[in-house]
C-alpha cells in the first residue's frame, strides 16, 4: 500500500516538473493554484 501511494505520489511530482520546463513556470503555477484556492474560498 506504502509503494503504491509513493509511486503515485511520485508520478505527480514528475508530471508537474514535466509540464513546466523552468523554476519560473513553476512559480507561475504554485501562484495560480494559490489564486484559485483564494477564489474559492471568498
Amino acid at each position: 500500500m506504502r509503494q503504491t501511494i509513493a509511486l503515485l505520489i511520485g508520478s505527480l511530482l514528475l508530471s508537474a516538473l514535466a509540464a513546466c520546463n523552468t523554476v519560473q513556470g513553476v512559480g507561475r503555477d504554485i501562484e495560480s493554484v494559490g489564486r484559485a484556492g483564494k477564489d474559492a474560498i471568498h
